[in-house]
């Protein structure tokens, strides 16, 4: 086994945008670039997925935040309905002008 298959079986699974070392056939490569290709296309394009998980990654660390500090959680909850509150009474004014 040369040291490239070795890696490719013990390590874990290849990501979907990744292509697999190793293909000598032309024909399989370039299939396997495609692939890669398309998924990755698929992964950036996808925005509203991406939305979905940053915001799901966004509240697990808030989350935590909270449970660490639960003064400086409040504070920030504050802070951020402060400039919620402004940026609404900025776009309401703009628009009654």
């Amino acid at each position: 086994m040369t040291n490239s298959e070795q890696l490719t079986n013990s390590a874990q699974p290849l990501p979907r945008t990744a292509v697999p070392v190793g293909l000598a056939d032309p024909v399989q490569s370039a299939r396997a670039e495609l692939k890669a290709a398309l998924a990755a296309i698929e992964v950036k394009g996808n925005v509203p997925r991406r939305v979905e998980k940053a915001s799901k990654e966004a509240a697990v660390k808030a989350r935590a935040f909270a449970d660490r500090n639960p003064v400086g959680a409040i504070a920030a909850a504050v802070g951020l309905a402060a400039v919620a509150g402004s940026l609404v009474w900025v776009i309401a004014r703009a628009l009654s002008r």
